[in-house]
């Protein structure tokens, strides 16, 4: 069984969206505080559909508690762990998956925080994604005039995976959580011959 933790997710509907991948491949659902929902959010259960009940999910109090309860305290860079990051220059397709690996997302809006990537270097692996001038066709209009209020205008923008995109970041467009989630999960189910 293979193992999805989400390092402190923001978004209810991905986080729904993943817990029924879970189920599907029978995958356990880790969940670090803080969260930006409730676990009793109707849109996460909405997003689920009628998953949520069927998942094998469990919450930690922080990162350092996740460790300790899932026996990877102590060791510098666990071979289970498959931290995904925009920050790595390794390939997700360039690891090797075992049963019970721990493959952990970063909050929507920052990822996984630096200290924990610093941490353990070489769990870091990355999705490869086209940079933002071959993937957005409007990526120019992205530059906005410094002063300009973005709060309504950003709402209305999104990348050619439809997913709306913060314009004050670096990059702007990525795969959205629950998409990235799939994209490792499914080939680490690969790796190890899931027939499901």
């Amino acid at each position: 069984m293979f193992n999805i933790a989400l390092f402190e997710p923001e978004i209810p509907a991905n986080t729904g969206n993943i817990g029924r991948t879970c189920v599907v491949t029978g995958t356990r659902l880790h969940l670090i505080r803080p969260l930006g929902f409730s676990l009793d959010d109707k849109a996460l259960h909405r997003a689920g559909l009628g998953y949520w009940e069927n998942l094998d999910v469990a919450v930690y109090e922080s990162w350092e508690d996740f460790l300790e309860r899932c026996g990877l305290a102590g060791a510098a860079q666990p071979p289970q762990l498959h931290l995904l990051t925009k920050k790595a220059q390794r390939l997700y397709t360039e690891a090797t998956y075992r049963d019970g690996d721990y493959l952990v997302l970063g909050k929507e809006s920052s990822g996984i925080p630096e200290e924990v990537l610093a941490a353990h270097p070489a769990c870091c692996e990355r999705i490869p994604m086209l940079p933002d001038a071959e993937s957005l066709e409007n990526a120019a209009s992205w530059k906005t005039p410094a002063g300009e209020d973005l709060a309504h205008e950003a709402l209305k923008r999104q990348d050619i995976c439809g997913n709306f995109i913060d314009p004050n970041e670096v990059r702007i467009s990525a795969l959205n959580l629950s998409n990235a989630a799939a994209v490792v999960l499914y080939e680490a189910l690969r790796q190890v011959g899931f027939r499901g």
